[in-house]
């Protein structure tokens, strides 16, 4: 984690996309706001090979279906450790 980077407040989530175009990214974004409330996205180039960044936070706190009951039955799996690997 860089120093210009924070940790999100507890029940949430930072989201970065990075996506060929920036309809494909905008159609990631959506499926997430239908099972999250989330912030207004923001969208960057993705570099000298183009494609687009998009980021936005999802609120795990506010879940609507099917998010709740995905969220409700992974609680209840147990105690897994924490994953390393930046999806």
């Amino acid at each position: 984690m860089t120093s210009a980077e924070r940790v999100p407040a507890d029940g949430r989530a930072e989201v970065r996309i990075l996506a060929a175009s920036p309809g494909a990214a905008r159609q990631v974004a959506e499926v997430l706001r239908r099972c999250f409330a989330a912030t207004e996205q923001r969208s960057y180039p993705a570099g000298r090979e183009g494609g687009t960044r998009l980021h936005l936070t999802v609120d795990t706190t506010h879940a609507a279906e099917p998010a709740r009951s995905w969220l409700a039955a992974s609680r209840s799996a147990g105690d897994d450790p924490a994953q390393t690997d930046d999806a």
